[in-house]
């Protein structure tokens, strides 16, 4: 079944191409296209377009088919195009005559629209979720080691004095700017452009804020062209802002592969949470951080992906617009299994409280000793030059204790403002 069939079968060939893998994608719009059709029908009902009676027995059987999709018993079969005309057959079969019209006053564009943008809004709550569950776990990790000291390196090179308390935290707060950009994303999403039709408006009576208020949307996309103009800008958006959290967690699992190392040696993983090699007994594999890398680094191409399908095309809806479900809805749930592998992992993962044992890291202390030395009198410059001799002649000591008092610092890292800014964000 196709809304716009007419009677004229469709070439096999173009019909398998231009429908591609929407049916598997729109299943999880099932649920999103189910609640539109409510909205719409109250609405109808509304402004005298059906009856109040057709309006409850279509709001009847649309709950039952929300029973199924949520049950997992709704599918799309071949015999179908998308999921819109899935639940108009559905519907109809159930409810009679009523259901032939549900689609009064509306075009498959702006069902996808309200579908999209639903789905949207409910995946960045889940997103922001657990982005939050993480940064508590970033915080509970900050707070547990924040006086285990770690060499903080540039260029890869060792530089300064860091803490575990200050790496932890850092992405912790990191993840803050993250929930900026998804809240950015939900205000965009959160627009109504249902009653857009084919991107034209629609010569029927139809009431938009009754729709808007039925869908819980904050507002409407008022001009009929421009809600047609936010296929691919939504999705363009979402894709930014999930690329922002992938971001981080790439640098993250990164930082967390080097530190594994043996090399460095800054952090020990539980060994089931390891993988091992078919050749090498010996082995524990971090693969958990590794593919939190890569898959993050893929997300972050995402917004690339999506803007070279959408750009340059004028107003109006364009077919290749239906592609950009095949990146971003896959790429959604990748962010979510990131998301929770992330927290999975690190919450079991431990600390190498004995780092600083090594000599190799007491010049990572130079800019303490140096910056006391100016505190007590001494001219930057010529301190500068007293230590590098200090150094040159083997006669540098590592000071008793850090003095890093500044907010933000290793000694006064300021944990309870980094969550107050989450909880004003979130």
């Amino acid at each position: 079944m196709k809304l716009w069939e007419k009677g004229i079968p469709t070439d096999k060939k173009i019909e398998q191409f231009t429908v591609g893998n929407d049916r598997e994608l729109d299943v999880l719009l099932a649920k999103y296209d189910a609640l539109g059709n409510i909205g719409h029908a109250k609405m109808l009902a509304k402004v005298g377009l059906i009856t109040n009676n057709e309006r409850d027995v279509l709001i009847v059987g649309l709950n039952e088919i929300l029973a199924d999709i949520e049950a997992g018993n709704f599918i799309i079969e071949d015999s179908f195009e998308d999921v819109h005309s899935k639940i108009e057959y559905v519907l109809t079969q159930k409810v009679g005559e009523a259901g032939k019209k549900i689609h009064t006053a509306r075009s498959r564009n702006d069902q996808v629209l309200v579908d999209v943008h639903l789905y949207l809004k409910n995946e960045i709550t889940e997103i922001k979720q657990l982005v939050k569950e993480l940064f508590d776990l970033l915080m509970q990790k900050a707070e547990q080691y924040k006086d285990v000291l770690l060499p903080g390196y540039t260029h890869l090179q060792i530089a300064m004095p860091s803490s575990f308390g200050l790496w932890f935290s850092a992405y912790a707060e990191s993840l803050i700017d993250d929930v900026t950009m998804l809240n950015a994303a939900l205000k965009v999403v959160d627009q109504n452009p249902l009653g857009s039709a084919a991107g034209y408006g629609s010569s029927f009576p139809i009431d938009r804020t009754e729709t808007t208020q039925n869908l819980g949307f904050a507002t409407m996309k008022y001009n009929v062209v421009a809600a047609q103009m936010s296929r691919g800008k939504a999705e363009k958006t979402m894709a930014f802002a999930m690329a922002n959290v992938a971001g981080t967690l790439s640098k993250l699992g990164m930082d967390v592969c080097l530190y594994l190392s043996q090399n460095f040696d800054f952090m020990k993983l539980p060994a089931h949470l390891t993988t091992g090699s078919s050749i090498m007994p010996h082995k524990k594999n971090p693969d958990i951080f590794e593919l939190l890398r890569g898959k993050s680094n893929k997300i972050q191409a995402l917004p690339y992906e999506l803007t070279l399908i959408t750009n340059n095309l004028p107003s109006g809806y364009h077919r290749e617009m239906q592609i950009l479900k095949e990146g971003l809805f896959p790429a959604i749930q990748n962010l979510k299994a990131c998301l929770s592998i992330a927290h999975h992992a690190l919450k079991d993962i431990s600390v190498n409280e004995n780092i600083f044992a090594d000599p190799k890291y007491k010049y990572s202390f130079t800019v303490d000793t140096l910056n006391e030395m100016v505190v007590s009198g001494i001219p930057f410059r010529d301190a500068y030059k007293m230590v590098a001799d200090q150094i040159e002649n083997g006669t540098f000591t590592i000071p008793a204790e850090t003095k890093h008092t500044h907010e933000g610092s290793i000694n006064n890292p300021c944990f309870t403002e980094i969550k107050t800014k989450m909880e004003q964000s979130f």
